[in-house]
């Protein structure tokens, strides 16, 4: 076994979470499940979000499906100020730009 899997039954053990509940976000494409030699593994680099979604699901009761949805709409944001800080970055040159014109 690599040391970037975690099997799926120890964590659902270890946090009290229902194993059909990875199962639901495998599902949802929210999470990735390997299998090897029978047994199910989850990435390492999934666990922040995977947190994020037994969050929203067992204390908010928002369904896989409203958890899919919801994550789309914090790729958009995250996406939206990416630009956002892009175009700043980009006014600030022009701005610069135009200052040092008006100074000649």
């Amino acid at each position: 076994m690599q040391n970037d899997l975690i099997i799926v039954s120890d964590y659902c053990h270890n946090c009290h979470i229902d194993p059909s509940f990875i199962a639901l976000l495998n599902e949802e494409g929210l999470v990735e499940i390997q299998t090897e030699g029978g047994e199910r593994y989850l990435l390492v680099e999934q666990l922040p979000e995977l947190e994020r979604y037994t969050r929203m699901y067992y204390e908010l009761a928002i369904t896989p499906e409203g958890i899919d949805a919801i994550n789309n709409l914090l790729d958009k944001m995250e996406s939206m100020r990416n630009e956002i800080n892009m175009l700043r970055a980009q006014l600030n040159v022009y701005e610069r730009f135009a200052f040092e014109e008006l100074e000649e």
